[in-house]
C-alpha cells in the first residue's frame, strides 16, 4: 500500500505588504476601497469596511479596477494628429509641445472671442473645477454629462422639492416598509441599492418595480409593472387620482411644509397663476384660526388647504380639480400604459395602506422654522427611487415632477421611512445659482454657466433673442437646461447654429461613439471639410486615459492618468458622498505612480489656466497660483473659509466645514481612509427644509450663509412665468413657433403629454431602449479584461409576441429600422419584457480597433449600439426649424423615445453598420 502525504495548502496567502485606502472610480457610487500593494504594484482591491458609502461591500466593477490600471488601452504620451481625422494617425510629442499647442489655439480666443471655445466634459466627477476654469476663461460654452444622462431627474426634483433622486438622497432604509423603483437600471447607485434592498427584504418589506424591462433590481422585486415606455407620468398621475378619491393624502404635511395652501392669483393679466404675496414678498396662506391672509412662516399659523380669498383658490384646490378629472382614472390610462386598471388601483391601495396604516414615529423632539416644537418625528414608511428610464424621454421632466408630487402627497419626503436628502441638499430652487453668459471687464463670466432660471429674465439670450450658448441651453427651446445639452454640441457646431466655434475641448466624452445620438452622422460631422478644405469644426482637443473611439477624431490628445494615479476631490461643491445623517466628502490620491508620460487632467487644466493667465489661476505677478490639483484642493476657496473639502480645515486641522486652508489636509484625509464625515445632530436628521436645528447646522458647516427654510413647490412659479411669457406677458417673448410648446411643457402643476417620439415614430410600432448592466459603467468598463467576461456581446432582447410574430429562433439575426437608420443585430428571446419593447445593453459594442481590443473581438463583431437609430433632431415638420430630440424643458436627450420596426434577417458574421477598424494611437500598456 502506498501512502500519500496530505499536501500543505496556504489558504490565506499574503496578497500585499501594504494597503492604501482611496475612493473607487469604477462607477459613480464613490465607494471606499483598500488597494493592496506588493513591491509597489497593485495586487488586489477590496472594499473599505469603515467607509460610509459601501461599508466594505464592493461590486464586480470595483474589484476589477486593477484591470483599468493595467489596461492595454491606456494612452502613453501626448499625441498630435498627423493624418486625417478618424484615421488614428498620430505622433507622440512632449508635454511642453502639447501644452504650447493648446495655448496657441486658446489664447487668441480668450483675448477676443472666448465663446469660440466649447469646453464639455463627460462623467469626470470634477465639475466644480472644470466649470470654474471655463468661467475664468470666459466662455459660456461649458456643460457636463448630465444633459445626456438624467438632467430631467435633477431639475425636476430641484424645482419641486429642492433635491432629487440618485446622488441627492436615498430611502430611509432603516424604517421604510415599501420601496418603489421607477425606470432604474442596475448601473447607478448599485452598491447602496443592493445593500438597501437586501436590508429591507430581510425584515419583510416589499419592493415594487415599474420598468419595461425586468432585470437586476427589477428581477428581485416582489411585484413588477412592465410599463409602456414614456407613460410613467400617466401611471403616476392615475395613482394620485386614486389617492385623492380615497382621501389618502397627508393633509397636515401638505399644509405645513408645501405651497399647497398658498393662494393662486386668479386675476387676468401678467400675474395670473402666480402665488399671492405680502408687501415683503412672503407667500400668503389663509390662517384657519383667523380666516385672514397670513405670511406662510408666521408663528402659530394654521394654513387652510381649502380656503378661498377674493376669488383666489389654493394650490391644493387646483391640484384636486386637475387630478380628480376622469382623464386620470385607471380605466382611462390602462391601455396607454400597458398596466391594467386593477393593478393601478392595487398599487395606489398598497401605497396608501403602508403610508397611513403602518406609519412610523420616532421619539425625537425638534423645532420647526415657525418656532413650533414637536415632540416626535412622524413618518410614512414608503420610499421611491427613479433614474434614467423615467428621465430620458421628451416628457421626462414633468414625469419626474409627477413622481415627486406623489411622494409629497403621501408625506414621504424628509420623514422617517421615506426619502431623505443628503447635504448639501435640501436647498430651495431659488437658492441655486442662475446661469450666466455675459463677461466682466477681466474677461471672466459674471457667474457660473449652469443653474436654475426663475423666469425668462434668466435665459441666456443675446440682444436679438438668439441663443448665447452653442448648445442652445437656457434658450426658449430648452429654458431650464440646468446641465446643458451635451448631445447638441457637435451637431450645432457643425451646422454653425447659432454660430460657429473654433476649438472644441472635451474630457472623458466619447462623443464619436456611445455618447452621441446619430453616431454615424456625428463621425461625418467631425471629419467634414468646407470648400476651402478646412475642417468645419476647426480644432478638437481631447483628454482621456484610454484609446476610446473619440481619440481618433481629435487633433491634440492630452493623456490622463488612471484613477489610482492622481488626485481627485469628491466635494460638497460638486458631487459629494454624503449620507442623510452626515455631510461627507472624499479624495483620491496617487497610490501608484504612472509608468507612462501622462498627467492627471485636473492638474493639466490648472497648468493651462496659469499659462493662459486666467484670473483665479495666477497671482498678481502672473505666476501660477497652484502647483497642481492637490495644491488647488487644499488652497482654493470658493468663498472665505469654504473650499473643496470640508474636513480638517484650519491651520491645525481642527475645524470642519468652514476654516482656513490646512497645508496637511490631504494627508489627514489619507490617514482617515480617504474621507471625512460631519454628522448631523440627532434632532436635525429629518424634516431638514423646515428643521431649525438642521438649518443652523448647515450654516455652521458652510452649506448656507444663513438659515434658508422653504416650502416644497407643488405649484412651480418659475414654470408659470415661462407660461405667462408664452401667453404674451412680459418684456421677453418667445418665438411664435414655440409658444404652444411652452404653454404645454412648462405647466406649473405636473402634467403628462405623449413623448415626441410618438409622432416621429409613426409607423414604427416597437419601442427600443438601452440599459447599462450592473457590471459596466459608461464605456470605460466594457474594455476591462475581467468585466468583458461577463458582458462581451449584447443581443437585442425581444419580447415573446414580437419573437413569435417574426418566427425568430435561437441564433437568429434581425434587421431593425427607425426613421433615422438601420442596424442588423443578433436577437435573443426575453419573456419578462413589455410586449411592445425591445432592448439591449448600452455601450458594449465597440468600434473595431478602439480600446486596444482585437478587431475580431465580440464587442466589435457581435456588439452594437442603438445610437445609430437615434437622431439628435426630430423629423422635419416643414417649418424650416431644427427641432432637437430633447425634453423641451431641460433639453434632456430623449434617448428612450426611439420607435423601430423589426424583421428577421439572414445570418450574419458581423453586426451592421460596421466601420473600418481604427488604427491604435498608442503602443499599448503593460500586461
Amino acid at each position: 500500500m502506498t501512502l500519500f502525504a496530505r499536501p500543505t495548502l496556504d489558504t490565506s496567502p499574503k496578497v500585499s505588504d501594504e494597503v492604501r485606502k482611496t475612493t473607487c472610480y469604477m462607477c459613480a457610487c464613490r465607494c471606499g476601497i483598500n488597494v493592496h500593494m506588493k513591491s509597489g504594484r497593485v495586487t488586489y482591491i477590496e472594499g473599505n469596511r469603515d467607509h460610509p458609502v459601501n461599508k466594505g461591500v464592493l461590486c464586480a466593477k470595483g474589484s476589477s479596477g486593477i484591470k483599468q490600471v493595467f489596461a492595454p488601452s491606456r494612452l502613453r504620451a501626448p499625441l498630435k494628429r498627423v493624418g486625417p481625422r478618424g484615421s488614428g494617425a498620430f505622433e507622440e510629442i512632449s508635454w511642453d509641445e502639447a501644452l504650447q499647442i493648446a495655448v496657441d489655439w486658446m489664447k487668441p480666443l480668450r483675448d477676443t472671442q472666448p465663446e469660440k471655445l466649447a469646453f464639455f466634459t463627460g462623467r469626470d466627477q470634477s465639475q466644480s473645477l472644470t466649470s470654474y476654469w471655463a468661467q475664468m476663461f470666459g466662455t459660456q460654452n461649458y456643460a457636463a454629462h448630465g444633459g445626456f444622462c438624467s438632467v430631467n431627474m435633477a431639475a425636476g426634483g430641484i424645482y419641486t422639492m429642492g433635491g432629487a433622486f440618485w446622488e441627492f438622497g436615498q430611502p430611509d432604509w432603516k424604517h421604510t416598509k415599501l420601496f418603489v423603483l421607477f425606470g432604474v437600471a442596475e448601473d447607478h447607485d448599485s452598491n447602496p441599492i443592493k445593500a438597501g434592498i437586501g436590508r429591507i427584504k430581510s425584515r419583510g418589506a416589499r419592493v415594487i418595480s415599474v420598468n419595461p424591462i425586468r432585470t437586476g433590481y427589477n428581477a428581485v422585486a416582489d411585484d413588477w409593472l412592465g410599463i409602456t415606455p414614456g407613460t410613467d407620468g400617466l401611471l403616476i398621475l392615475s395613482v394620485i387620482h386614486e389617492l385623492l378619491k380615497a382621501g389618502k393624502v397627508d393633509i397636515d404635511y401638505l399644509a405645513r411644509w408645501t405651497n399647497a395652501p398658498c393662494l393662486v392669483d386668479s386675476r387676468e393679466g401678467e400675474t395670473k397663476g402666480l402665488l399671492l404675496r405680502d408687501a415683503d414678498g412672503k407667500l400668503l396662506v389663509i390662517d384657519r384660526a383667523t380666516g385672514k391672509p397670513t405670511p406662510f412662516d408666521t408663528p402659530g399659523v394654521q394654513p387652510d388647504l381649502g380656503a378661498t380669498h377674493e376669488g383666489h383658490r389654493t394650490v391644493f384646490q387646483h391640484l384636486a380639480e386637475r387630478y380628480l378629472s376622469p382623464d386620470h382614472a385607471p380605466e382611462a390610462v390602462a391601455e396607454a400604459t400597458g398596466i391594467p386598471a386593477a393593478r393601478i388601483k392595487a398599487l395606489a391601495a398598497e401605497l396608501a395602506r403602508v403610508a397611513f396604516d403602518e406609519a412610523v414615529e420616532i421619539e425625537q423632539e425638534w423645532t420647526d422654522f415657525r418656532g413650533e416644537t414637536h415632540k416626535t418625528m412622524p413618518g410614512r414608511p414608503v420610499s421611491f427611487h427613479a433614474m434614467r428610464g423615467l428621465s430620458a424621454h421628451s416628457n421626462g421632466f414633468q414625469t419626474a415632477r409627477a413622481l415627486h408630487l406623489l411622494q409629497i402627497l403621501l408625506g414621504t419626503v424628509e420623514t422617517p421611512g421615506g426619502y431623505r436628502l443628503k447635504p448639501p441638499y435640501p436647498k430651495a430652487p431659488a437658492a441655486h445659482p442662475r446661469p450666466h453668459w455675459r463677461r466682466k471687464e477681466d474677461g471672466t463670466l459674471e457667474g457660473p454657466h449652469l443653474g436654475y432660471p426663475m423666469g425668462p429674465e434668466h435665459l441666456c439670450l443675446k440682444e436679438d433673442g438668439t441663443p448665447a450658448r452653442i448648445d442652445k441651453g437656457f434658450s426658449w427651446e430648452n429654458p431650464l437646461s440646468a446641465h446643458g445639452l451635451m448631445h447638441m454640441l457637435i451637431p450645432n457646431a457643425h451646422a454653425g447654429d447659432p454660430y460657429k466655434i473654433d476649438t472644441m475641448f472635451l474630457y472623458m466624452a466619447n462623443m464619436s461613439w456611445n455618447s452621441s445620438m446619430n453616431t454615424s452622422a456625428v463621425m461625418d460631422m467631425l471629419t467634414e471639410k468646407d470648400e476651402a478644405g478646412d475642417y468645419v469644426i476647426p480644432r478638437i482637443i481631447y483628454s482621456d486615459a484610454y484609446a476610446s473611439e473619440m481619440v481618433a477624431y481629435a487633433d491634440l490628445i492630452l493623456p490622463d492618468t488612471t484613477y489610482l494615479e492622481r488626485h481627485d476631490c469628491i466635494s460638497l461643491l460638486d458631487r459629494p458622498i454624503s449620507e442623510p445623517e452626515a455631510a461627507a466628502d472624499s479624495i483620491r490620491w496617487p497610490v501608484i505612480e504612472p509608468d507612462r508620460d501622462v498627467r492627471g487632467f485636473q492638474s493639466v487644466l490648472i497648468d493651462l489656466g496659469a499659462r493662459l493667465g486666467l484670473p483665479g489661476f495666477v497671482n498678481a505677478d502672473g505666476s501660477a497660483k497652484y502647483r497642481d490639483y492637490a495644491d488647488y484642493i487644499v488652497n482654493h476657496e470658493r468663498r472665505p473659509g469654504v473650499g473643496p473639502l470640508i474636513g480638517f480645515r484650519g491651520a491645525d486641522g481642527s475645524e470642519s466645514g468652514r476654516g482656513a486652508p490646512n497645508p496637511a489636509q490631504i494627508d489627514r484625509y489619507i490617514e482617515n481612509g480617504g474621507f471625512f464625515m460631519a454628522h448631523i445632530p440627532e434632532e436635525a436628521q429629518y424634516f431638514k427644509p423646515w428643521n431649525s436645528a438642521y438649518q443652523d447646522w448647515a450654516v455652521t458647516i458652510g452649506l448656507f450663509d444663513k438659515p434658508s427654510p422653504y416650502l416644497f413647490e407643488i405649484w412651480s412659479e418659475p414654470m408659470r412665468r415661462f407660461q405667462l411669457a408664452a401667453e404674451g406677458h412680459g418684456e421677453r417673448q418667445p418665438p411664435e413657433h414655440l409658444r404652444a410648446r411652452l404653454k404645454q411643457a412648462l405647466d406649473p402643476l405636473p402634467t403628462w403629454y405623449p413623448p415626441f417620439g410618438e409622432d416621429a415614430g409613426e409607423g414604427y410600432p416597437v419601442h427600443a431602449l438601452t440599459q447599462r448592466p450592473m457590471a459596466m459603467y459608461h464605456s470605460w468598463g466594457s474594455q476591462n479584461a475581467w468585466l468583458r467576461q461577463i458582458h462581451g456581446r449584447n443581443p437585442l432582447y425581444v419580447p415573446t409576441k414580437v419573437w413569435e410574430d417574426n418566427g425568430f429562433e435561437e441564433g437568429d439575426w434581425a434587421r431593425v429600422t427607425s426613421p433615422n437608420g438601420e442596424i442588423i443585430v443578433p436577437v435573443a428571446h426575453m419573456a419578462a419584457l413589455n410586449p411592445n419593447t425591445v432592448w439591449t445593453w448600452n455601450a458594449i459594442g465597440k468600434r473595431a480597433g478602439a480600446w486596444a481590443l482585437d478587431p475580431a473581438s465580440p464587442e466589435a463583431t457581435k456588439g452594437f449600439l442603438l445610437n445609430h437609430l437615434i437622431s439628435e433632431l426630430l423629423p422635419e415638420k416643414g417649418d424650416g426649424m431644427r427641432w432637437s430630440n430633447s425634453d423641451p424643458v431641460t433639453g434632456q436627450a430623449a434617448w428612450f423615445d426611439l420607435r423601430v420596426k423589426i424583421e428577421k434577417a439572414p445570418p450574419q458574421t458581423q453586426t451592421h453598420p460596421a466601420f473600418p477598424a481604427l488604427k491604435p494611437p498608442h503602443k499599448g500598456g503593460a500586461a
